[in-house]
Parts: C-alpha cells; structure tokens; sequence
C-alpha cells in the first residue's frame, strides 16, 4: 500500500504539472530553449568535515565536484513566470579519506574509510519566478535587464553507485551486494534501494539578457531527494554470514570485502554498529551558468531588433 500511494503521489504531481502547462503554453507564451554548465557537489553520508556529519553545506567537500551539463526548454506565458523543462547528466562523488580528522566525531567516518562514485542522469520540471518584473516600467522589453529569480519543482533521476575495491582497485556496482542487508529475510525493514528516485530541485538564480533574445544566468540548485542510498550507506553493518546465507559464493566474498573497509583492516565491525545515518536522506546540489535563446512566441512572433544603446536596468 505504501508503495502504491508513492507512486499514486508522484503520477497526480506530475498530471498537476502537465496541465498547468497546457492552459499556461498560450500563442503568447515566449520560448526559451539553452543549455547548462554547473559544478556539483554531493551531501551525504561520505565524506563531510569535523565533528557530526550533517546533510548541508557544512559538510561540503570542494575537491569532490564534479560537473553537470543539461538543456532546458523554458515556455513563459508572462515575464514574470515561467515553466522549465530540464534534463541534466552528470555525477556524484564521496570518500570518507578526505575527512581531516580533528580528533572529534569524525573520527569513526574516516575510519570507516568508504568511497562512492555515480553516474547521475536527472529530468524535472520547475516554475521559475521573477519577482522585480512587478516593479519594471515595461516588462516585455528585456534589453541589457537583470532580474533575480526562484524556482522550485519536481524531477526524477537514475543513479547506480560504484565502490572501490580495496582488494583489486576495481571500481564494482553496490546495489547488488546488498551491503547492509537490503532485501534480506533478515531484514523486512530494509527493502532493496530503486535506482530511479524523485527528487524535488529548488534553488535561487540571477539571469542577464544580453540581447533581446539571449539571456546568461547563474543560479544555485539544491536537490531534496527520498533516498539515502545514493552512496549506498544509511544504517548499520550486518553479520557477514548473511551474505553467504543470501547470495551466490563469489559475490558474497565481494559484499563481506566491500561492507566493511575499516581503515585498520584487522578486524571486522560488530554487526548492530553504525554505518550511516538514516535519518538524514541524500541530497546534491549544482550551481553554474545557464545560457538561454528567446526562440519567439507561440504565435512565431520575429525576433525583437536590438540596435539600440545599451542601458543597465533593474
């Protein structure tokens, strides 16, 4: 049932939105189409700074950014708001090795010495917001204007995390490895993790038109997710056993190897100990430039010219 009314949640979300676009996309409406290049970062359970792991930016780590590239097609049925349609490819990155340990909290993330890497691939659809355009003389004249923005939606995207195995230096898929019992009998509480997960982006933004019809913003987009395993840690260790109690010989060696990476590599952690924090589910955010070209209205309306003397409003 829970799953039912999940799925049940997320089709009404997105009918919702499709037929806000229908009575929105008018023969008015001005079409935007363009392009994305952001940095990103992910918040999770790996890696982070001192003291207890959060999932904000305190626990952001610069040197595992990596880079987003997308296309948008944005439909505006007034200057003030509009409707984006995003598609984004990219991926995610933590190790517990980068933790500087101060001899605090963060002591036992290092130690537990995990790494993650993922191919992200993400779609969504957001309103964005012009909240200055209510103060502008002519809102349809756009030349050389600066407007600050907000938006927030709803998108899905497909991840599939890697680890490192300490024993070969293969990168090898975790999902499979059921590395804290997901899916076992064992466990009825922790069910297998989907690869394909909801999220919600909401972010700030500030878009400069540099012509009529082209327009350079830069803008900051946190993603909310459902999940807590897109680096594969969320609870606790299990019992060793159980791999080979569940899973074929061979990949029950490999889940036992990549379960538990204990810096020390001596001894095995107690079943029951902390892995990860499920409480905190993960989340990513970007935060780059976008490029956007007016392609006219729905009703094919040309181009605007743009010979006059450039003028900085607001």
């Amino acid at each position: 049932m829970k799953k039912f009314l999940h799925s049940f949640r997320g089709t009404c979300v997105f009918a919702l939105l499709s037929i806000f676009f229908s009575s929105t996309a008018t023969a008015q409406s001005v079409i935007e189409a363009g392009i994305t290049l952001a940095p990103s970062n992910f918040l999770g359970d790996l890696g982070g700074n001192f003291g207890k792991g959060t999932g904000f930016v305190k626990d952001n780590n610069f040197s595992m950014t990596k880079v987003f590239f997308g296309a948008h097609v944005t439909v505006s049925p007034k200057e003030w708001y509009g409707v984006r349609f995003a598609a984004n490819i990219g991926k995610l990155e933590g190790d517990d090795a980068i933790i500087k340990a101060k001899g605090g909290l963060e002591e036992g993330r290092k130690m537990r010495n995990q790494n993650f890497k993922s191919a992200l691939l993400e779609a969504f659809v957001a309103a964005e917001v012009f909240p200055t355009v209510f103060f502008e003389e002519d809102p349809s004249d756009v030349y050389h204007k600066l407007r600050p923005y907000g938006l927030i939606g709803v998108g899905v995207f497909h991840f599939n995390p890697k680890g490192l195995d300490p024993a070969t230096g293969q990168w090898v898929n975790l999902k499979e490895l059921h590395t804290e019992g997901q899916g076992f009998k064992e466990y009825p509480d922790r069910p297998e993790y989907k690869l394909i997960q909801m999220n919600i982006p909401m972010g700030i933004g500030v878009k400069y038109w540099l012509s009529d019809n082209t327009s350079l913003g830069f803008e900051l987009v946190h993603r909310k997710t459902f999940t807590d395993y897109i680096d594969d840690v969320s609870t606790q260790y299990i019992d060793p056993q159980l791999f080979y109690d569940n899973l074929p010989l061979t990949q029950a060696v490999l889940a036992e190897r990549m379960a538990d990476k204990t810096a020390t590599g001596l001894s095995r952690t107690a079943p029951g100990s902390k892995r990860g924090t499920p409480q905190n589910n993960d989340s990513y955010y970007s935060f780059g430039f976008k490029l956007g070209i007016r392609l006219g209205t729905g009703s094919d309306r040309s181009f605007r010219n743009s010979t006059r003397c450039p003028v900085m409003r607001f």
